[in-house]
């Protein structure tokens, strides 16, 4: 059981049997009152959101889950395919369930898989990942005062918020969190 304290952001708690994600925390302490804590989960099965409420001495259930490390294969057009790293068991996971990180999802990535009741419900990627730019429009001469960005698609297919000086060939860092470019990388 998780106390009051220890509900955080990214732990994983078991709600009506099923495992969710919080994702986001909002604690309020009330003048003379117990402490309230606002929590909004993603369910890791649907990706239904929930947003419950717990009270100063309520606790949480933490789900019992397992980390594994697994290859990105290939997508089609429905499911992801991966390969455990320790038994080269091949298995594959819907791409609603992977959410917006199907974008930065590249052939032979080592993604860290979560497990709940022995089968996979999520994945996590590496925090910052190296692309290659495919397509990336010209810089506009004289559109460079000030903090000025262009979007460019990288060899995934996803488009990027980019600096101005980015070209086509060049490799970029991206945080896969946040979606958002990081630098240029030099060889």
């Amino acid at each position: 059981m998780l106390n009051f304290n220890e509900i955080k952001i990214g732990k994983v708690i078991l709600l009506n049997d099923e495992p969710y994600v919080i994702v986001k925390t909002d604690h309020h302490k009330m003048g003379r009152g117990g402490a309230v804590l606002k929590v909004k989960c993603r369910n890791l099965i649907n990706s239904n959101i929930l947003e419950r409420t717990y009270q100063g001495a309520e606790k949480a259930e933490e789900a019992e889950t397992e980390k594994k490390k697994a290859n990105f294969m290939y997508k089609d057009k429905d499911e992801a395919y991966f390969m455990e790293n320790e038994n080269f068991e091949q298995f594959n996971l819907h791409v609603d369930e992977i959410g917006d990180k199907i974008q930065f999802l590249k052939d032979g990535t080592d993604v860290s898989v979560l497990y709940f009741n022995g089968k996979p419900v999520a994945i996590d990627l590496p925090i910052k990942m190296e692309f290659k730019v495919v397509s990336a429009p010209p810089g506009v001469k004289g559109n460079s005062a000030g903090n000025v960005n262009k979007q460019v698609e990288i060899e995934t297919g996803a488009l990027i918020s980019v600096p101005m000086f980015i070209e086509e060939g060049d490799m970029i860092r991206i945080n896969t969190e946040t979606g958002e470019y990081v630098e240029r990388v030099t060889a």
